[in-house]
């Protein structure tokens, strides 16, 4: 049974009740009004994010339910408290996983991660906004759809390529494409964060960066 931490007397911070699972997630990268709601970064056992986009985050109630069974540390708090009759604890901001878990190493093909190799820009003309996917070899010519043959595409530039090849349009890319490693997705995630981050996460989230010379 998923208990949650209503379920062993705990006693809630006085707000309104946060949404949970993936509608959490979705709004909290769109809306930094949801701090309110306490959302606890989530690291893996070697103090590294479990992911930078989406963000690894926990509803509080999760974290809290987590370090009560003793599947997390709690490494950062909010100034906020949770009570139970006998406990008072402070809500958790940063918890860390006691047991490793291992990365996939394998990268699904799938268009949020194409996108995120790509930058969120279009290949042909670099713009960022309205975007598509374009195989560069067009399927109509024997173009397959894997990493090696798809890009971002803007719109506009998809339509103006259409079953057309590079040279017969003009077009360039402005890197080869290819199948990422699950390592880059992950560095590339840290370009693009939330609108707001907790100042307590910020050390994880960057602690293991390259120091400028």
């Amino acid at each position: 049974m998923d208990a949650r931490p209503n379920d062993v007397g705990i006693t809630p911070p006085t707000h309104p009740t946060p949404p949970t699972g993936d509608d959490f997630k979705t709004a909290f990268l769109r809306d930094p009004q949801t701090l309110k709601y306490y959302p606890a970064l989530v690291l893996n056992a070697d103090y590294r994010p479990l992911s930078y986009l989406p963000l690894s985050l926990w509803p509080w109630q999760d974290a809290v339910k987590a370090a009560f069974l003793d599947r997390v540390d709690i490494v950062a708090e909010y100034d906020h408290t949770v009570r139970s009759p006998t406990t008072e604890i402070r809500v958790p901001s940063v918890v860390v996983l006691k047991d490793y878990v291992k990365p996939q190493k394998r990268v699904a093909f799938t268009r949020f991660n194409l996108f995120l190799r790509d930058e969120f820009t279009c290949q042909y003309c670099s713009s960022k906004g309205d975007l598509t996917f374009d195989h560069v070899v067009p399927r109509a010519s024997g173009g397959v759809t894997s990493w090696e043959n798809v890009v971002a595409s803007c719109s506009r530039c998809n339509l103006r390529k259409g079953s057309k090849s590079l040279k017969q349009c003009g077009f360039s890319l402005r890197r080869a494409p290819r199948q990422p490693a699950s390592a880059e997705l992950m560095n590339l995630g840290r370009k693009f964060p939330p609108n707001y981050l907790h100042e307590s996460w910020m050390d994880y989230l960057y602690w293991d960066a390259e120091l400028d010379a």
